[in-house]
């Protein structure tokens, strides 16, 4: 996958990418590593934990359209050893708290 154009996505990430971002940083939750718009195979995910190998997905609605491609990608990843959990944007804008709980629960279950 380009590298370049994950640094593309970080550089115009959305506002719920953004805003789940700013929660996620910095070892804010849990004291673990997160990490944005990384290649993962033939995919840049959007978030991902590497130690507990876990990928965040937040989705738009062109998502609600490419339902087989994103049960592909899930797939390959779950192939690759990642649990995969995904937001739609408007839960991040309008329910930051009950995201940030899910993701909390998501790595206790690792």
């Amino acid at each position: 996958m380009d590298r370049s154009f994950a640094k593309h996505l970080r550089r115009n990430s959305t506002d719920a990418e953004h805003k789940l971002w700013q929660a996620l940083r910095s070892r804010q939750l849990g004291n673990m590593k997160f990490r944005r718009q990384v290649p993962v195979g033939p995919y840049i995910v959007d978030f991902v934990c590497p130690a507990a190998k876990l990928v965040i997905e937040i989705d738009g609605g062109q998502h609600a359209k490419d339902i087989d491609y994103d049960r592909r990608r899930s797939e390959f990843l779950a192939g690759k050893g990642y649990r995969v959990i995904r937001f739609w944007n408007n839960e991040v804008l309008g329910n930051l708290d009950g995201v940030y709980q899910a993701i909390e629960l998501a790595l206790r279950e690792e």
